[in-house]
């Protein structure tokens, strides 16, 4: 057995055996390099309640060259992209180190979601909308965690119950924007998804928004 594959198999059983952390470790498929971890959303954050994914690639340097890691569900957050899963994290590049673990470097992630940071971003998009109205921002980051990570959505925060079923997807709601804003631009004959791409890209979202002409909105809408 080499040295690579028995580190990783101990990082395995020795994440097993932590009942403390709730981090989780298990395999994909054939590979003994390609690893699934997960963890629950930090408390307090937009992240409550839901359960996260991560795809694991581990390098044939490893523990000398950074494990890959990427988000397989889906995540609202600056510094992960809503796209791809790809996440900005230094200890994922230039930042890491030998001793770090999987579980160590699981519980970074769990921690980023705490703590965005925004002037370093992966998803520049989302970034804006944390900077531009963190409120509408957190909003949309609960929405898509009870969408794509079974978290308990919006009703404790807002008393007013989900405003959609988890399975009954609110394409507006996804996009953190306002349904009266799309619903205005979309009487004047455009299609809905192309108003919802078009404010997402302007970031017609809070203080923004009176910043923002409705000629400068057409004028994307025409592109």
């Amino acid at each position: 057995m080499d040295a690579r594959l028995r580190r990783v198999n101990k990082e395995i059983t020795d994440c097993k055996n932590d009942k403390t952390s709730q981090i989780k470790i298990e395999t994909i498929d054939e590979s003994p390099f390609h690893l699934k971890g997960s963890f629950p959303g930090p408390e307090g954050t937009p992240y409550e309640g839901g359960l996260f994914e991560v795809d694991i690639v581990i390098p044939e340097s490893y523990p000398f060259q950074p494990v890959k890691m990427k988000f397989i569900t889906k995540v609202y957050h600056p510094n992960i992209s809503s796209a791809s899963g790809a996440i900005c994290l230094d200890i994922l590049k230039d930042a890491w180190s030998p001793v770090l673990t999987l579980k160590s470097t699981l519980i970074s992630l769990q921690s980023l979601l705490c703590s965005p940071e925004p002037n370093d971003p992966q998803d520049a998009e989302v970034a804006k909308h944390y900077m531009t109205s963190k409120g509408s921002f957190e909003d949309t980051a609960t929405y898509w965690t009870q969408i794509y990570a079974g978290g308990p959505g919006p009703k404790e925060k807002k008393g007013k119950g989900v405003a959609a079923a988890a399975d009954t997807r609110d394409e507006v709601a996804i996009a953190g924007l306002e349904k009266a804003h799309v619903d205005r631009f979309e009487t004047l004959g455009f299609q809905r998804s192309k108003v919802i791409d078009a404010l997402r890209r302007l970031n017609y979202r809070g203080p923004n928004v009176s910043k923002i002409s409705d000629d400068r909105v057409v004028e994307e809408l025409l592109k």
